[in-house]
């Protein structure tokens, strides 16, 4: 087996393989950028070297340099994780030409299934039932118009070297194509370096599956069952499960041989996963194939009782599968949860920040069976701490939250639960839509397609709502924390709870959020705290508190929560919601409000990639004026109302800040 190994990633992928490194005494060299020298990754390898600054292409795109790095430390296989460079056929030429093993398939199999067009071609010379579309070179975009309208819309129009959601349209209409097109291209070779694009029937309600194969160099190849990944948002994943809710027998059979004979016609050596497009009648069409592990392999670990990562290296190394097919049974149901810095409520724009407080749930052990296997029954991946940043440079993933159940109601429960044990402070999250997604009717039933998240968006999107009585009530016992703490102590003078001598005392905390003021008062009297709110008083008291958590009884209304503070901030997190109050001190903050002054401003930090109105245009209420690009990803910025573009204030290529003024706009 190798004794050293580079892993040429970062985050949460480069943290999973040095941990299966390091059980098997393999050692370690990580690769960072300047903006991740304090990275979890680093601090968790061995060695670690410095390539390059914060840009990707600068850095992790680096093949040669990351190749020299791997000779001058003595790694003797490169592990390519996810993303970057672990699909570019040229870096895994290279990295064999440099007497290293790559640990991933043969460069052959990567171009043969690295764009989506010659893939389909491969599969449809071996009878692989395929999407009706076009996957040819011709890229003219009055050609691929004409392709669009022969197949009839909606189309879908992605990269032919794509993945990961990037680089893909819906087209509803035959003149929405152009644009559509434009805006792919630019997404593509932006992420890709190739503006390549297909052109398919976008099916309508149709489920993604996927299947996990595995293949050794010795002619042995599996299929390690199925993932449901049907849960997306801008055609990127959202929740992956296994197995596929209601997958007959013979249909995970029949998904899994064609997936091991697709995987077979191109020779493939290594972890790979097939996915197809099934529609709800259980007729299945190939989609791709993803030449390396990936993001949701996780589930996969947890019904098989395997570690991907540990096959990876031991077929690199020449050795054969550990497990054949008859020895791959189903243990269980797992289900993962991608928890990303973003803000669903704001079209799941990227949110940067510095993760100020992470609370992560608790991991619970459980046994498999006779197989010997012992995962975790809720496991968390992660390549961030508390502290650390989220960049603009870098895909805004924070975790991979990873339950197991003995059955698919337990799995649901276990996540339901984990994801209130998991809290965050200091930017923007998805755990409370991953909650109410998981709890929601459809995905609770299994009534699973790729469009669910929009078909029920009035549900998953809730309209926010203020501060209700209960989080202000945690909130004014996390602020009297003191008191709270010293409750215990026989000294009564350190006994900071209001209590006068000849009648009640009153007191009033002034408290705000993005619905505006809350004057909450206390009053103490001989029977106890009452805390009231626009003229209704009842009755408050702190039943347990830990650290943190706290337990109140409002009235006859228990009410548990926890509370993080930051600052004049308090992060309330109840009943499943997370309510942010500030906590406004009169002798504190004042003046300290700016407007905008008419000035349409970035929603993040990003590059300018179109400008599509001048100084001077008169604009209706959504028209689009600037496209933004930030984390490989396109955002339009549109007009809040009818009006006048007195200036644009930025060119297309411009890097601009979070909340820059990109246009003076009038309203009219």
């Amino acid at each position: 087996m190798f004794t050293k190994l580079l892993i040429a990633n970062r985050g949460e992928i480069a943290c999973r393989v040095a941990a299966t490194a390091r059980r098997m005494g393999i050692r370690t060299v990580a690769v960072y950028s300047e903006a991740d020298a304090g990275a979890k990754h680093v601090a968790v390898c061995d060695e670690a070297i410095l390539i390059g600054p914060a840009a990707a292409r600068d850095s992790y795109l680096r093949g040669q340099k990351i190749i020299e790095v791997a000779k001058a430390t003595g790694a003797q296989a490169i592990h390519p994780g996810y993303g970057f460079l672990s699909e570019n056929a040229e870096f895994a030429d290279a990295v064999h030409a440099a007497g290293l093993v790559f640990v991933g398939p043969p460069a052959a199999s990567m171009r043969a299934m690295g764009s989506k067009s010659a893939a389909k071609q491969l599969m449809e010379s071996a009878n692989v039932p395929l999407v009706p579309g076009y996957h040819g070179d011709e890229q003219d975009p009055a050609f691929l118009r004409e392709q669009a309208d022969r197949i009839g819309y909606p189309v879908l129009l992605k990269a032919s070297a794509g993945g990961g959601g990037k680089g893909m349209r819906v087209v509803e209409r035959s003149e929405d194509f152009e644009g559509a097109l434009a805006s792919c291209k630019r997404e593509a070779i932006s992420s890709f370096g190739d503006d390549k694009v297909l052109v398919e029937k976008y099916l309508i309600r149709p489920r993604h599956i996927e299947i996990q194969v595995f293949a050794d160099s010795l002619g042995n190849c599996v299929y390690l069952h199925e993932r449901d990944c049907s849960v997306q948002r801008r055609h990127q994943k959202v929740l992956e499960e296994a197995p596929a809710p209601g997958m007959p027998p013979e249909r995970r059979a029949a998904m899994g041989e064609a997936a091991v004979n697709a995987a077979r016609a191109v020779g493939y050596v290594g972890a790979g996963t097939v996915e197809f497009i099934a529609n709800q009648d259980g007729s299945f069409y190939f989609m791709e194939m993803n030449t390396r592990l990936q993001v949701e392999h996780p589930v996969t670990e947890m019904i098989t009782g395997t570690d991907l990562v540990e096959w990876q290296l031991r077929v690199a190394f020449g050795e054969a599968l550990p497990k054949q097919q008859h020895e791959l049974g189903i243990h269980g149901h797992a289900i993962e949860a991608r928890v990303y810095a973003e803000n669903p409520e704001k079209g799941f724009l990227p949110s940067i920040g510095t993760l100020r407080h992470m609370d992560v749930p608790r991991a619970v052990a459980f046994e498999l069976g006779s197989d010997g296997a012992n995962p975790a029954a809720v496991r968390v991946d992660s390549g961030v701490r508390e502290g650390d940043a989220i960049s603009p440079f870098y895909d805004p993933m924070i975790a991979k939250l990873i339950v197991w159940g003995v059955d698919r109601t337990q799995a649901l429960a276990r996540m339901s639960q984990a994801l209130s044990e998991f809290r965050i402070v200091g930017l923007a999250t998805n755990i409370a839509f991953l909650k109410r997604l998981v709890e929601g009717e459809a995905f609770a039933t299994a009534d699973l397609d790729t469009g669910l998240i929009e078909r029920h968006g009035a549900t998953l999107f809730p309209p926010a709502t203020p501060a209700p009585l209960g989080a202000l009530a945690l909130a004014v016992f996390a602020l009297r924390g003191d008191a709270a703490n010293a409750a215990n102590d026989p000294d009564p003078w350190s006994q900071a709870n209001g209590w006068r001598m000849n009648g009640d005392y009153r007191r009033v905390l002034s408290w705000s959020d993005e619905f505006g003021a809350y004057r909450v008062g206390l009053t103490y009297r001989r029977a106890g705290l009452e805390i009231d709110l626009d003229g209704q008083a009842q009755r408050v008291e702190r039943v347990g508190h830990t650290g943190d958590d706290l337990a109140l009884r409002l009235g006859e209304t228990a009410v548990q929560g926890v509370v993080r503070r930051d600052g004049d901030v308090f992060h309330v997190f109840t009943g499943g919601g997370h309510f942010t109050l500030t906590y406004n001190d009169p002798m504190a903050h004042a003046g300290e409000v700016e407007t905008l002054g008419g000035r349409l401003t970035a929603p993040m930090p990003g590059k300018v990639v179109a400008v599509l109105v001048q100084a001077g245009a008169t604009v209706v209420k959504g028209e689009p004026l600037v496209i933004m690009e930030a984390m490989k990803m396109e955002h339009t910025i549109a007009a809040p109302g009818d009006g006048v573009v007195e200036d644009v204030l930025y060119e297309v290529g411009d890097q601009v800040a979070d909340g820059a003024p990109l246009l003076a706009f009038k309203a009219a």
